[in-house]
């Protein structure tokens, strides 16, 4: 559970932590779009490179990216050996058994998958690595502010997903000791075939249930104890306006989709030689 980075916040300062988070946030949402224009090899090695240049700038130490990565390696293998057995090449198989084949098209969509995903992951997690829960949940209510002319509750939305942000590496550190304190009591939790760490994992899961239950209902006490309302009178104490420094994270940013879409329509053919090295390693 320690590899699972989501949630979590570096609090440095750097110019990536000055930035507006509103701007964070709308980065965040063009990244996740734009990935899905990569089209090469290549493209992908130019998103890695704009990712290690922003840690760098951000002071978030690389380690703490990859660290994102290792908890779900399991599931990236998996959708790897998937998309390998199962995808359908448009030239014929090159490699084939009982259900399975394998394809030059499927060897190349794999790895694009694989590397996709790896990079979606990377990317998210610098907004919560540069980003205060309080600085997003203002982020996303002056985003959506205008939802408030339909009756949407955007306050009230915000508040459950800054609690919710905040839940989740306090859970994460109660994870962590009720199962450091289950293998002191001589629970076997790495060995076994799937059902047996499932079962194993009981001990673990229930604790942490309960803990999060009493968690909330002391939260919701505390909040009624404040009187708390989610009232559209209330006041920031820290006002986020853009300033010069977004206008030119604002122009980089630009420029790295622009190169992102070149590579797709103009440099995509790439892919092409690359396809046919596989065709001569499968064959």
């Amino acid at each position: 559970m320690r590899d699972v980075a989501f949630g979590q916040y570096y609090p440095v300062s750097s110019p990536i932590h000055r930035l507006d988070p509103r701007l964070k946030i709308i980065f965040t949402i063009m990244y996740i779009v734009t990935m899905f224009f990569v089209a090469s090899y290549a493209g992908y090695a130019l998103v890695l490179i704009f990712l290690l240049s922003v840690c760098a700038i951000s002071h978030v130490p690389p380690k703490a990216m990859f660290k994102s990565i290792k908890g779900v390696i399991v599931l990236l293998m998996i959708t790897a050996v998937l998309n390998l057995f199962f995808y359908a090449g448009e030239t014929s198989v090159e490699w084939t058994w009982w259900i399975f084949t394998v394809s030059p098209e499927a060897i190349d969509f794999a790895l694009k998958m694989m590397f996709r995903l790896i990079l979606l992951i990377m990317g998210t997690t610098i907004l919560t690595f540069t980003t205060g829960t309080s600085e997003l949940t203002d982020a996303i209510e002056s985003l959506f502010k205008p939802l408030t002319l339909i009756k949407i509750p955007v306050r009230d939305i915000a508040l459950i997903m800054s609690i919710a942000l905040r839940f989740i590496p306090g859970l994460i550190e109660e994870t962590d000791k009720i199962m450091m304190a289950q293998k002191a009591r001589g629970a076997d939790m790495d060995s076994g075939n799937i059902f047996k760490r499932i079962k194993a994992m009981l001990p673990v899961i229930i604790p942490v249930f309960v803990s999060a239950f009493r968690k909330a209902d002391e939260l919701a006490d505390a909040l009624d104890a404040r009187c708390y309302q989610a009232s559209p009178k209330r006041t920031k104490m820290k006002k986020m306006r853009f300033a010069w420094r977004d206008l030119v994270a604002f122009l980089i940013f630009a420029a790295f989709v622009t190169l992102i879409f070149l590579d797709k329509y103009l440099w995509g053919g790439v892919d092409a030689y690359i396809v046919e090295a596989f065709k001569g390693l499968i064959g």
